[in-house]
Order: C-alpha cells, then sequence, then structure tokens
C-alpha cells in the first residue's frame, strides 16, 4: 500500500464535501497540517481525547473529524482545556486532521441525503435552505413519503436506520391514538436542526438531533410532530458509507476505518 499525500487527501475531501458549500460561520478544511504520507485514516464526528488515544494505538496518519476540534478564534494552545490538548496532541505526531463538517451536510450525497433515506421510498427531495451556487443542494432535506405511514411506523424506520434503540418523539395532543397519525411528508437536518427548520411550516414530521424545548412546543401546537435522536446520532450513521467513498476515490491506496470510542456524550440509562 503506498499510500496517499496530504494534497491527494485533501483534493478527495474537497471533491465530496466542496469547501464552497460550508456556512460562513463553520471552520472547514484541513485543521491541522502534519508530517506523515498517509497510509491509514481515522474518520469520527467528535476529535476527544479518547479517540486521539485510539488513533494513536491504531497508528493512523490522518483524521477526519465531522466536527472541527477547534472552532472559534483561538488566541493560545495550551493543555488546559480537552481541545487544546487533542489539537496538540496531533500537532506533536505529526497527524494531519481535517473537518468537512456542514460542507458535508450540504454537499450532494453527503449527511442530509443519507438522512432522508431513513424514510425509504421518497419523492420531491429538495434542501431546506438552497445553497446560493448551486440550489440543488443546501442546508437541510424535504421529502413526500411514497405513501403515508403512521407516526408509529415513521419512527421505526428512524431507529432502525440510525440504529438506535430509542428517539424522543413529541407529537400533536391527541387523545387517542397518536401513534397512528398519518405522516405524508417530512423534512430533516442532522445536529440541531432549529435555524435550518424556521419557515418550514407545512411538512408533518421533522428528524433532527436536538432542538430548544420551546421550539418543540411550537412545533407540536402547529400539528408537526418532532423526533430528536440527540445530536451526533444523526450524524454517525453516515462515517461508514464516508469510508467507502474515500477509500473508493483513494483506489484502496489508504486504509479508511470510523472510529469506536467516538459515541454521542448522552446515553439512556
Amino acid at each position: 500500500m503506498q499510500g496517499a499525500s496530504l494534497e491527494q487527501m485533501v483534493e478527495v475531501l474537497s471533491a465530496i464535501a466542496p469547501p464552497r458549500l460550508a456556512a460562513k460561520w463553520d471552520n472547514t478544511g484541513l485543521i491541522v497540517e502534519g508530517t506523515r504520507s498517509i497510509k491509514a485514516m481515522l474518520l469520527c464526528i467528535d476529535l476527544t481525547e479518547t479517540v486521539l488515544a485510539e488513533a494513536i494505538e491504531g497508528q493512523v496518519d490522518a483524521i477526519v473529524a465531522y466536527h472541527p476540534p477547534m472552532f472559534r478564534g483561538v488566541k493560545r494552545l495550551t493543555a488546559r482545556t480537552p481541545s487544546a490538548r487533542v489539537v496538540l496532541g496531533a500537532i506533536r505526531l505529526g497527524l494531519h486532521v481535517y473537518s468537512p463538517h456542514t460542507a458535508l451536510d450540504a454537499a450532494a450525497g453527503g449527511l442530509n441525503d443519507w438522512l432522508i433515506e431513513a424514510f425509504g421510498a421518497v419523492g420531491d427531495v429538495r434542501p431546506l435552505e438552497p445553497h446560493v451556487s448551486d440550489p440543488e443542494v443546501g442546508f437541510g432535506r424535504r421529502a413526500t413519503l411514497a405513501s403515508p405511514l403512521s407516526l408509529s411506523d415513521v419512527v421505526g424506520l428512524i431507529k432502525k436506520h440510525l440504529e438506535l434503540d430509542n428517539v424522543r418523539v413529541a407529537a400533536p395532543p391527541e387523545l387517542e391514538g397518536w401513534g397512528q397519525r398519518e405522516i405524508k411528508n417530512v423534512a430533516v437536518c442532522p445536529g440541531a436542526g432549529g435555524s435550518v427548520f424556521e419557515g418550514v411550516d407545512d411538512v408533518d414530521l421533522l428528524l433532527t438531533g436536538e432542538m430548544r424545548h420551546h421550539d418543540v412546543l411550537a412545533r407540536v401546537s402547529s400539528g408537526t410532530a418532532v423526533v430528536l435522536t440527540e445530536h451526533t446520532n444523526t450524524e454517525r450513521g453516515y462515517l461508514p458509507r464516508l469510508a467507502e467513498r474515500l477509500t473508493a476515490a483513494l483506489q484502496e491506496e489508504v486504509t479508511v476505518t470510523c472510529s469506536d470510542a467516538d459515541t454521542d456524550p448522552l446515553v439512556v440509562w
């Protein structure tokens, strides 16, 4: 296995998640430029100290962390905070760190397109916030189900797609049979969909990781069901697909694996 150069890795990731599609407030792209030739790559949602330890043990050369480990302006790098420690650790080891974040959300075949697949056969799929340079992609997705399904059936599809035992559901207050509520059209947004869902008032169900309490109340009052999975549970299931895409694009010259240590910090007891 010859491996890949940093330039090749960045080129492939930029093709999968074009940086121009990222939100203006985001920090996407190459976060840490390492020194290694890339023969092994680790994918994760959050680059935590546990994930960095896994990367060290697995002798990887590059980490693709969906969420950027450095987000806001950085004035100093010290060992006082976990986020700074992982960045310092990557630098000391010569690891490359890349973050696609909202560019991967918006892109064709990215997070949003994968998330809408939870509902099976759908039609009229389009972004909630079309990108100015390409209206076919952008943030969020909405779609019409091929045939109406009950809320109970839709929740079952979501749990199966995301490989979850439990999700949180808020539905309009019907005295009986709320699980049989008919769902015809849906909207999705990975992570926290509150702002992306603004102005979306003609769908039967919203799927996202997290929403503010009062936003959920407002949606339910207006007749829309809400399904919340916890933030990263709308994102982590995409990593195996990203691994397949990277492996194919790099012509199997790089071993790409998904982190086992990367998990959502919230669990249901």
